[in-house]
């Protein structure tokens, strides 16, 4: 069963709380996403540290519930 993008964006707010997240569904079938996901918490940190911050939040569905997700992240802007 797929992985509802509301969901996602649920468990990435658990865990980064000041996170703006914006999840797009791909390819309509409820298995590809793409997110957006800019939080202070990323500030200093690599982009590979900041997706597996991500991933971390989605607590091991990537690559089973979830099949695809296209991760963009970064710090907000002031």
């Amino acid at each position: 069963m797929p992985m509802d993008a509301g969901e996602i964006e649920r468990m990435i707010r658990e865990a980064l709380p000041d996170a703006q997240v914006e999840i797009r569904d791909l390819a309509g079938d409820g298995d590809h996403y793409a997110a957006t996901v800019l939080s202070a918490a990323f500030k200093g940190k690599s982009r590979v540290a900041q997706h597996q911050m991500v991933y971390g939040a989605l607590q091991g569905r990537m690559g089973g519930v979830l099949h695809a997700l296209a991760l963009t992240t970064g710090v907000p802007q002031d």
